[in-house]
């Protein structure tokens, strides 16, 4: 039985909860800085390479707002301590997969497992810190876990991947999920919501339908080509499961995502906002490590010390958007990130930046300016105007558009960059030069992807700048009241019986 929450004790509290987001959140960063070395030891392809990536992104966007469901149902604790076992085992499985597919096999594992802790950890908080202040600076410290992971992820890849090889990069998380493991039995309470969702499994199976088959139809159509039979055959499924979705959906009492959500202009921005940003920064991340390590021909630690400066920028710009945010609204920041990741494209798409140390490094430092101000803005322009009772889960279809941003990111712009070697190897070797420089190849075929990341920073610009405006708000509050209606309808009748 877990001892009474004294202030002591909710800090620690806390405490494991950001050890589980750090172990999720590390994981992709220093996953990163392995990707040469996996490909080198596996002889996998880009494809093989945005599937590492994506397994594990894609089935934690398919299952983050029915983990966070479970969880207020059956009780978060529960939930909590069952994603710590899932997922480090599945980190110990990736450590000794044999082939590729075993190690994506193992990520999915992984992913079903961290499905089970951001969401439920968040929740876990906001139960025990129950004051505002307290709460808010809580969630302060949980968001910084996000900054730390960006900042050490690189260096802590690095290091590993150059003294004892990439394997080592999953068993970081065995010592730190057991450690978790242990205190969450030890100090976490049990909890579990007053009123919980009932479960929607159809909606649940259209989501994962919907996000697997976009993925796979785009990661693999430059092989097989994007008018072969499989790959449309995968589009279409994922078209009719998303027209499924908008049909069965509004169906419901309590479906999994309530499509009224989206006539609230600042929530629909915000989800436009998240998905932009986030495929900016996986296709950011998996672009600048294969030309670091593949093309510059750096190891791992270096690699890892060239990504710093955007990883620090990102630590020190987050605190800074979060309290602008809270003093003067999201605006500013959202516009701030949007300039900067825009300008960080343009150095690489038009300039070739990437050429040049010094330009390297300022895109670098755009970027990472631009991802810190972006970051604080998005779960609090979903949760705009929203009724207390509907913000955990505006708040939920915030970080899954996030997970799809970034599975999205990867998916596009590892299609683009393949697609582009391919087609520069067959020119070169169709003059009779053989196989051109790959360094050319490789510059030319990434152009594709970096100005598909300068339309992510436009899109944060400009969709930030037409949804927290005036406008923007009223839309937030018409839809407040629509959502609020039915619950006072049903109290209205309960206190008439």
């Amino acid at each position: 039985m877990p001892p009474p929450l004294t202030h002591r004790r909710r800090l620690l509290v806390l405490a494991i909860c950001c050890m589980s987001l750090l172990i999720v959140s590390l994981d992709n960063t220093v996953l990163n800085v392995a990707l040469p070395s996996m490909q080198k030891e596996f002889g996998a392809s880009v494809s093989g390479m945005q599937w590492t990536i994506d397994a594990y992104t894609l089935v934690l966007a398919s299952l983050l707002m029915l983990a966070g469901s479970t969880a207020d149902r059956i009780g978060r604790r529960r939930i909590f301590k069952a994603g710590l076992v899932i997922f480090t085992v599945g980190s110990v499985l990736c450590s000794v997969a044999p082939n590729l597919e075993s190690l994506i096999a193992f990520r999915m594992v992984q992913a079903v497992g961290g499905s089970m802790l951001n969401p439920v950890a968040m929740s876990i908080i906001t139960n025990t810190f129950t004051e505002p202040r307290e709460r808010a600076r809580a969630i302060g410290v949980w968001g910084g876990v996000v900054g730390i992971s960006m900042a050490a992820g690189p260096i802590v890849g690095g290091v590993l991947v150059d003294s004892v090889g990439w394997r080592s990069i999953f068993w970081i998380n065995l010592p730190v999920g057991l450690a978790a493991l242990l205190l969450t039995m030890r100090y976490v309470p049990e909890s579990r919501a007053p009123k919980p969702r009932r479960p929607d499994p159809v909606g649940q199976l259209l989501v994962m339908t919907l996000l697997g088959s976009l993925t796979y139809a785009i990661i693999e159509a430059p092989a097989a080509g994007w008018t072969s039979p499989v790959i449309v055959t995968f589009a279409l499924l994922a078209l009719a499961a998303l027209i499924g979705l908008i049909a069965y959906e509004p169906r419901r009492a309590e479906p999994l995502i309530d499509l009224r959500f989206f006539r609230s202009a600042p929530f629909s921005g915000a989800t436009v906002i998240a998905i932009s940003a986030f495929a900016s920064l996986g296709g950011f991340l998996f672009l600048s490590t294969l030309y670091l390590q593949n093309v510059r021909g750096l190891n791992a630690l270096d690699a890892g010390l060239w990504m710093l400066p955007m990883a620090a920028m990102t630590l020190v710009c987050a605190p800074i958007s979060g309290r602008i945010v809270g003093s003067r609204g999201p605006r500013i920041p959202l516009l701030v990130a949007g300039i900067a990741m825009t300008a960080s494209g343009v150095l690489f798409a038009a300039f070739e930046a990437e050429t040049s140390n010094v330009t390297r490094f300022i895109g670098y430092v755009l970027f990472g300016l631009g991802f810190g101000f972006v970051n604080a803005p998005i779960t609090n322009t979903a949760v705009s105007g929203m009724p207390r009772a509907q913000a955990g889960v505006a708040a939920a279809v915030a970080s899954t558009s996030r997970q799809i941003g970034q599975t999205l990111g990867v998916a596009v712009i590892g299609a683009v960059l393949a697609s582009g070697i391919a087609s520069g190897v067959a020119s070169g070797v169709a003059s009779g030069v053989g196989t051109s420089s790959y360094a050319t190849t490789f510059v030319d075929a990434s152009r594709g992807g970096w100005w598909i990341i300068v339309g992510c920073g436009l899109a944060v610009l400009l969709v930030g700048l037409l949804t927290s405006g005036r406008w923007a708000r009223a839309t937030a509050e018409r839809t407040a009241r629509c959502l609020e209606q039915p619950e006072i309808q049903q109290a209205t009748v309960g206190a008439k019986s």
